[in-house]
C-alpha cells in the first residue's frame, strides 16, 4: 500500500472578487475557514468558496451560491492540490504544467456545500478528505402558523437582500431574472420595497424576462404579475430567437450534463447574453434560484426515487442530495442544488455579471428547514404543492404590504419555449447531453 505523502503545494485559482460576503471581510472569512471550526465558518454570511492551507492541512468550504472544485496532481517531488471554480480551469492549469495526461473531468472533485473539506495527508492515487458539516439547521422550530412562517421566511430573505444592498454602490442598476413566478416575484418585490424604505429610487431596478421569437408564457406571466401591482414600467423583455438557445454551449458553460439543469442554463445563458448586448456595463443580477428547494416544491412524480416521506424526513435533501454519505452523487459531483446551482451561477458569471441568489443563503435555508412540514401537510403531496405559494404570499404581504400574484408553477425552460418547439432545441435522451459534455475533453 502506498505511503501517504503530505501535500507539497497548493495552487489556488479562485477569484476572491467572486465571493459575496455580507458580514465579514475577505481576510476574516479566510481566517474562519483556516481555523477548521464549524461554528466560525457558519458565521460567514454570503455566497463564497474559500480554500486555506495551514501547515500540511488544506481546508475548503463553500456555500451553495458559488462552486469550487479541486484536483490532486502528481509530480516527482510530491503531490499538489489545484483548486478552482471550474473544471476547464483545472484542465488549463495542468496543460500549462505539462501534466495534461493526468487530467480527466471524472478525476475532478466538487466540494459539497455546507461542509468543511479537510485534506491532510494524501496517498496515491486519490485524496482521502474528511467532511465536517458547518451548517446544521434545526427542524420543526416554527409554529404551524402560516402567517408566522411567512413573516420569518420572507423576513430572512429581506434581511439578506438588505445586507447585499449595503455592499454595492447605491447608484448601480439591479436586474432581476424575472418570470413572474413565486421565487423571482418575491425577490423583485422585496428589493423594490427595500429601495423605497431606504429612500432610494426603485428606478435602478429592472425585471428582465426572456422571450423567444416573441412568444413566451413567462413573458406574458411576468407582464400580468407586474401590471396587477401597477409596476409594469419595471418589466423589460429580452427578445431572442430560437437559434439563440444552444444546449451544447450551456453544457460548456455549466460543465454538467443533467438535462433539467442544462435546459434551464440554456435559457439563462440566452437571457444574460441579451441583457449584456443591450447593457454593456451592467453588473448586478439577482435570481430566485433555491426557492423551490427550500420549500420542497418539486413534483414527486418527476423522480422515481422520492416519496413524500423521504422528502419531509430528510434535512436539506433538495439542497445537498441523497447520494453517497448524503453529500455527493459521485466522486466528481456533489448532490442536489449543491451541484445544480451552476445552472444559475455560471451563465451570468461567464458573461461578466455578478450574481446573487438570496434564497440559496444558509440564513434563509435555515428558516425553511424550521417549518413543521409534516404537521402542515399530514403527508399529503397536494398540501405540500400549495404550501410554497401560500407561505411566500403571506410573507410578502407582511413585509412589503403588497399582495403578490400567484400563477401555476412552470420550470424556466418550459415557460420560455412551448412543447411544440422544445423538441427542436433539446435532445430527448440524457445520453446526448452526457456525450456533448465528454466531447469537451476528447
Amino acid at each position: 500500500m502506498p505511503t501517504a505523502v503530505p501535500i507539497q503545494r497548493l495552487v489556488n485559482l479562485l477569484d476572491p472578487d467572486a465571493d459575496v460576503l455580507l458580514n465579514v471581510s475577505p481576510a476574516e472569512a479566510a481566517a474562519k475557514v483556516a481555523s477548521g471550526d464549524p461554528a466560525r465558518v457558519r458565521d460567514i454570511d454570503g455566497q463564497f468558496a474559500i480554500v486555506q492551507k495551514r501547515g500540511h492541512v488544506v481546508r475548503l468550504a463553500r456555500s451553495i451560491g458559488r462552486p469550487m472544485r479541486y484536483f490532486l496532481a502528481k509530480r516527482a517531488d510530491g503531490p499538489y492540490l489545484v483548486v478552482a471554480e471550474r473544471i476547464d480551469e483545472l484542465c488549463r492549469h495542468l496543460e500549462g504544467e505539462g501534466l495534461a495526461e493526468q487530467f480527466h473531468p471524472s478525476y475532478t472533485r466538487m466540494v459539497p456545500a455546507h461542509y468543511i473539506v479537510e485534506i491532510a495527508l494524501v496517498g496515491c492515487p486519490d485524496p482521502n478528505p474528511s467532511y465536517t458539516r458547518f451548517f446544521t439547521p434545526q427542524r420543526n422550530q416554527l409554529p404551524a402558523d402560516l402567517d408566522a412562517i411567512g413573516r420569518a421566511y420572507i423576513g430572512a430573505l429581506r434581511d439578506e437582500c438588505g445586507h447585499w444592498l449595503d455592499q454595492i454602490e447605491a447608484r448601480e442598476p439591479i436586474g432581476v431574472l424575472f418570470s413572474g413566478g413565486v421565487d423571482s416575484g418575491s425577490v423583485f418585490l422585496t428589493l423594490y420595497s427595500l429601495l423605497l424604505a431606504r429612500g432610494q429610487s426603485p428606478a435602478r431596478l429592472k425585471a428582465f424576462t426572456l422571450s423567444v421569437g416573441g412568444d413566451s408564457a413567462d413573458a406574458d406571466q411576468a407582464k400580468r404579475f407586474l401590471d396587477q401591482l401597477g409596476l409594469g414600467m419595471f418589466l423589460e423583455p429580452i427578445e431572442v430567437t430560437l437559434e439563440d438557445i444552444d444546449y451544447q454551449e450551456a453544457i460548456r458553460v455549466i460543465e454538467d450534463y443533467k438535462p433539467l439543469d442544462v435546459q434551464s442554463a440554456s435559457m439563462a445563458l440566452a437571457l444574460c447574453r441579451g441583457i449584456r448586448s443591450r447593457y454593456p456595463d451592467w453588473r448586478y443580477l439577482v435570481d430566485g434560484d433555491g426557492g423551490d428547494e427550500n420549500l420542497k416544491d418539486y413534483p414527486l412524480e418527476d423522480s422515481h426515487n422520492l416519496t413524500i416521506r423521504s422528502v419531509l424526513n430528510n434535512t436539506l435533501l433538495y439542497q445537498e442530495g441523497w447520494g453517497v454519505d448524503a453529500i455527493k452523487h459521485s466522486l466528481t459531483y456533489s448532490g442536489g442544488q449543491s451541484r445544480g446551482h451552476v445552472r444559475s451561477y455560471a451563465p451570468g458569471r461567464s458573461i461578466g455579471f455578478s450574481g446573487f441568489s438570496p434564497y440559496a443563503l444558509p440564513n434563509v435555508i435555515a428558516v425553511a428547514e424550521a417549518i413543521p412540514y409534516v404537521e402542515l401537510t399530514q403527508w399529503e403531496p397536494e398540501r405540500l404543492y400549495v404550501l410554497k405559494a401560500d407561505i411566500v404570499r403571506r410573507g410578502i404581504e407582511a413585509t412589503t404590504g403588497l399582495t403578490m400574484p400567484s400563477f401555476e408553477k412552470r420550470r424556466f425552460q418550459h415557460g420560455v419555449v412551448d412543447d411544440t418547439r422544445f423538441g427542436s432545441v433539446f435532445p430527448a435522451t440524457e445520453t446526448a447531453y452526457r456525450t456533448a459534455f465528454l466531447s469537451l475533453y476528447e
